[in-house]
C-alpha cells in the first residue's frame, strides 16, 4: 500500500542523516572524556536509527514482522525520552562546575569520578524509566502506520510519577544548572582574562567549546520543560485519568499488540502532534548539536585527518609544508 503520510520519504531521509551527523563528533568527544555530550549524541543516533528503520518498514502497512524488534524500540522510545534531557543535565552540571572554579577532570580520578557520575544520570536514570514504564504498560506495544513501533502507556496516576514528569524533571534540574551558568559567564566576560585561565586549565575543554555547550544548554533550557509540558497535555487531550485497581487489571491481555491505521490515529490532531514531536524532535537536537560541533576546529582537524588516511590508501598524501609556501598543501603521489 502506499504511504499515507506527508512526511514520507522527507521523515527517513532525515533521521539516516541525524544518526549519521550525531555520530560524527562522536571520536573526539570520547576522547576529550565530554561523556554528557557522548551520551547526548548517542540518545540521539539511536532515537533517529530507530526512526528511519521504523518509518522505512511501516511505510502504508499494518504487519507485524518483528515484535521483539518493536518490543526493543517502542523502549527505546521510552528511553529517548529521558536519556536526552538526561544528557543535557549532564552537560549543564560539568558547566556548572566548571563556571563556579570547582576543580574538574583535573586529573584521571577526578575524570573517571565525572564519568561514572554522569553515565549514572545519562544511562541509568533512562534505563531505570525503562524499566518502571512497565508497571503502567497496559499491553505489549501499537503499531502505527506509517510510523511503526510505539510504547504504549496505561493513562493512570502513578504514570506521571513512573515515566511522564521524569523529563519535565530533568529539565526544570538542567534549567537550575544553565541559569547559573549563564549568569556566571556574563561576570566572567567582563574579566575575560580570568575567563580563559580558567577554561584553559581544563584540558578538555576550550572557550569555544565551552561556548557552544553554554549554548546547547540554553536551547535546551528554553525548550525542555515547556515541550515536556505540552507533550503532556497534547497526549492527554480527550483521555480521561484511569484509576488503577490493581497489576492484574492494568496487564490484563498483555501480550495484545493494537494495529492502529494512519486513517485512525491521524484522525485525533492531539494524538498526532505528539507522535510527530516524538519522532521529529530527536531529529532536530542531532542536526541541532552538529551545527553546534560539526564545524568546530577539533572537527575540521579531524576530518582533515580522515581524508588524508582515506587518500593514503589510493597512495596519494599531503606533502610537506616548506617555508614558502606556509600553510598550504599540495598532493603528491606514492
Amino acid at each position: 500500500m502506499p504511504s499515507h503520510d506527508p512526511m514520507y520519504p522527507l521523515f527517513p531521509t532525515f533521521a539516516f542523516l541525524g544518526f549519521v551527523v550525531s555520530l560524527i563528533p562522536l571520536p573526539w568527544h570520547i576522547q576529550a572524556w565530554n561523556s554528557g555530550t557522548c551520551a547526548f549524541m548517542l540518545w540521539t543516533a539511536i532515537s533517529c536509527l530507530t526512526g528511519f528503520v521504523n518509518s522505512i518498514v511501516w511505510s502504508g502497512n499494518l504487519r507485524n514482522p518483528a515484535p521483539v524488534w518493536c518490543d526493543i524500540s517502542s523502549k527505546i522510545i521510552i528511553g529517548v525520552s529521558v536519556g536526552i534531557p538526561a544528557a543535557i543535565l549532564c552537560i549543564s552540571r560539568r558547566l556548572y562546575y566548571l563556571t563556579s572554579g570547582t576543580t574538574v577532570s583535573i586529573t584521571h580520578e577526578d575524570k573517571r569520578r565525572m564519568v561514572i557520575i554522569d553515565l549514572c544520570i545519562a544511562v541509568g536514570i533512562p534505563v531505570i524509566i525503562m524499566t518502571l514504564h512497565y508497571i503502567v504498560q497496559g499491553h505489549r506495544f501499537d503499531i502505527l502506520e506509517d510510523i511503526g513501533c510505539y510504547p504504549v502507556v496505561y493513562n493512570t496516576l502513578p504514570a506521571y510519577f513512573l515515566y511522564l514528569m521524569w523529563p519535565v524533571v530533568l529539565g526544570a534540574i538542567s534549567f537550575v544548572f544553565s541559569v547559573f551558568v549563564a549568569l556566571t559567564l556574563r561576570s566572567f566576560w567582563i574579566r575575560r582574562l580570568q575567563f580563559n585561565q580558567l577554561i584553559t586549565s581544563n584540558s578538555s575543554m576550550s572557550v569555544s567549546r565551552y561556548l557552544r555547550l553554554v549554548l546547547l544548554a540554553i536551547i535546551d533550557m528554553m525548550c525542555t520543560v515547556p515541550l515536556g509540558v505540552y507533550t503532556i497535555w497534547i497526549g492527554n487531550q480527550g483521555i480521561g485519568l484511569a484509576p488503577w485497581i490493581s497489576w492484574e487489571d492494568t496487564h490484563f491481555n498483555f501480550s495484545r499488540v493494537a494495529l492502529v491505521p494512519a486513517l485512525i490515529w491521524r484522525s485525533d490532531r492531539s494524538f498526532t502532534i505528539s507522535v510527530e514531536l516524538t519522532r521529529w524532535l530527536p531529529v532536530l537536537c542531532a542536526f541541532l548539536f552538529f551545527a553546534l560541533f560539526g564545524f568546530a576546529s577539533e572537527a575540521q582537524r579531524c576530518y582533515k585527518i580522515a581524508f588524508w588516511r582515506v587518500m593514503g590508501v589510493f597512495g596519494v598524501k599531503p606533502a610537506p609544508a616548506t617555508p614558502s609556501k606556509a600553510g598550504l598543501k599540495t598532493l603528491s603521489l606514492g
